[in-house]
């Protein structure tokens, strides 16, 4: 057991090095923060100037020797925006995102997967057919196209919500639909097919002709079974909450974290886009991390496997 947590935790770290590493390169190669922060009409003297105070005119080999020797000490860098800590800016705006990825998140489990387990237990009824149409329109149609639908709906057609901004609960109601829809409809068509993967199993079949009631083969049985390749899903959308907030945020005009990383990308304000980036690396990596060990919990045999 603790190989496996080890390995698992040097792929994690691998990867968060990796992730820092595109981001510093691509950032850098994609335009020149001097030409976007002071317009391009200033005179060449003072775009040298603050390339020099930025430390970008250093070969880039050397820029990414400190920036890795800053992120270990502690240091994120200061934003050419606002030439406040990047860190702090990025912190700031978690407490936004959480208001909507937090209630998304748990409508996400909360709906999808009884609707998945309810369909399969059901399997080619009304109500399963029903679910799978739901869930497939629901994961097929774009969020940007889904929030602008459910403004149209609810804010312009019926005037009973707000289409943007925050400060009270309901200016969270249509962002957080927006977010949730989507993984309601994927948790619910994959929790479906996990559930009649395993209720098709030998095991399921003994376990009733013993006498079982058929409520505890469910519980006892097919649900913990079927829990293990669900898991994976859901760490996977953990991961994802912060970078699935992106587009949303910016329709619905919302303060958090997503919207900033936009803002921050098309002021070419590399410290706060490296650190977001870094932030939404590290939650995916931490879920995953999660998911690995439930695995090998739930799967004592993946602790056996050998890791390559």
């Amino acid at each position: 057991m603790l190989r496996f947590v080890a390995l698992r935790l040097a792929r994690a770290l691998a990867t968060v090095i990796a992730v820092m590493t595109f981001a510093f390169v691509v950032l850098r190669l994609s335009g020149d923060p001097a030409q976007v922060m002071l317009g391009p009409d200033v005179p060449q003297e003072a775009v040298e100037a603050f390339r020099r105070s930025w430390g970008l005119d250093a070969p880039l080999w050397q820029q990414y020797l400190a920036y890795l020797g800053a992120i270990f000490r502690g240091d994120f860098g200061v934003s050419m925006r606002d030439h406040s800590p990047a860190l702090a800016l990025v912190l700031e705006r978690v407490p936004a995102t959480l208001q909507l990825t937090i209630p998304a998140l748990i409508l996400k489990l909360g709906l999808g997967i009884p609707a998945g387990v309810y369909a399969a237990l059901h399997r080619d009824s009304l109500i399963d057919r029903g679910v799978i149409l739901l869930a497939v329109a629901g994961f097929t149609i774009p969020s940007f196209v889904l929030g602008l639908v459910l403004v149209l709906i609810f804010a312009v057609t019926l005037g009973v919500l707000p289409s943007g901004g925050s400060g009270t609960w309901v200016h969270g109601i249509l962002p957080t639909l927006t977010i949730s829809i989507g993984g309601i409809g994927v948790l619910a068509r994959f929790s479906r097919s996990a559930m009649i993967e395993v209720m098709g199993q030998p095991y399921i079949r003994t376990a009733a002709a013993k006498g079982v009631k058929w409520r505890n083969v469910v519980r006892g049985h097919a649900l913990p079974n079927a829990a293990v390749p669900i898991v994976t899903l859901v760490g996977f959308m953990v991961g994802s909450l912060i970078a699935g907030a992106v587009v949303v945020e910016t329709i619905f005009s919302w303060p958090g974290i997503g919207r900033l990383l936009i803002v921050s990308v098309s002021n070419r304000d590399l410290a706060v886009v490296q650190c977001i980036l870094l932030l939404i690396a590290a939650v995916m990596v931490v879920s995953n991390l999660v998911v690995d060990l439930l695995y090998g919990a739930l799967d004592p045999r993946l602790r056996a496997q050998p890791t390559t």
